[in-house]
Parts: C-alpha cells; structure tokens; sequence
C-alpha cells in the first residue's frame, strides 16, 4: 500500500518518519475557510476530509494508494484560531491564550478506494500568564507564523506552555496513536503502538 501525505506541514512530514513511514507527499490545494455557525470540531473534520479527497480525485487515486490528511486548530472559548495573517494577529492571539486552557483539535483522515476512516483528537493545553515582553520575544523569533494559534509546542513555544492534558504530538499537528490506527484501518502496515 502506497501512503499519501496530504499536507506540506513539515511537522507532519516530521512525526511520521519519526514512526518509520515512507511516504509520498501531494499537498491539497483546499478552501479552509471557516463556515459560519460550525464549531472548531466539525471545522477540522471537514477539512480533513476535504484535504484527502481531493488529493485522492486528483491523482485518481487505485486500490494500492492511502491518502492521510490532517488538520489542527487552537480552540478558545469555542472559536477557531487559525493561522495569523501577521505580527498584530499572532500578538492577538497569544494574549488571549495568555493564562488560559484552550483546546487543541486534529482530526486525521484516511481514505482508500475501498473506505475512510477518521478521528479527532482533542489535547487541553493551558498557558503560563505572558507579558508583553515574553510575547514580544516569541514573536520576533518567527515561529508563530504558520502555525493554528500562533505558537508551536515543538520549539520555543514550548516556553509558553504550563502544562498539556492528553496527546503532546497531538498540539505539534498530528496524534500519532490515533494516525497508526487510522491507517491500520486503511490498510497501511505500521510497527510500534
């Protein structure tokens, strides 16, 4: 079974060769704008699915082919906190996560020709209290561009981190315990877990 990434996300390329996977990378070209009325949940879902069925029509994707698409998003208070458009978003940002437990959603999607299989992964993570010069310093860093929240867990945001309830691979942008089964339900062989 051949496995299809669908994601450019470094760090989900990252994690799954940390698992031992080879893989093909084909990044979906997805519309991720946020539907009105939908909940951080529902939004990763279906843009997950989205990401993996469109890579899977582009390539008309046969039997031997499982496509993986992940999405991830920062929760607050039940609104989507995406990717910052700039400096003045991301600062936004991280002062209202500032001392506070958001949730971190990901929802894994894995299609083959003969069915799909999915999940989604909720950690709490809660934030130290920041001031403007802590988050000053982790802006200037650069490592909250591109990146649901404006922070990542896997470097320096980890500074800003108190403390994590449930999957820590799941904040950096990909759940491993719940991927394997996915694609085990997909027909991939994966070790470990």
């Amino acid at each position: 079974m051949t496995l299809i990434l669908a994601s450019s996300s470094p760090r989900r390329r990252q994690l799954l060769h940390s698992i031992g996977l080879e893989f093909d990378v084909v990044p979906a070209d997805a519309d991720e704008t946020e539907l009105a009325g939908e909940s951080p949940v529902d939004y990763v879902g279906r843009i997950a699915a989205l990401k993996a069925r469109l890579v899977a029509e582009r390539l008309d994707a046969p039997q031997s082919v499982a496509v993986l698409a992940a999405d991830t998003t920062v929760d607050v208070d039940g609104s989507v906190q995406a990717k910052p458009v700039d400096d003045a978003d991301a600062r936004r940002m991280l002062r209202r996560l500032s001392g506070r437990t958001h949730q971190v959603h990901t929802a894994v999607f894995g299609w083959t020709s003969g069915g799909e299989h999915s999940v989604t992964v909720t950690t709490d993570v809660t934030f130290a209290r920041l001031s403007d010069d802590g988050i000053g310093w982790y802006l200037s860093i650069g490592e909250h561009r591109d990146k649901a929240g404006a922070y990542g867990m896997q470097g320096a945001g980890a500074a800003l981190v108190r403390r994590i309830e449930g999957s820590p691979s799941n904040v950096i942008g990909l759940p491993l315990v719940e991927t394997i089964g996915v694609l085990r339900a997909c027909g991939v062989a994966v070790a470990g877990g």
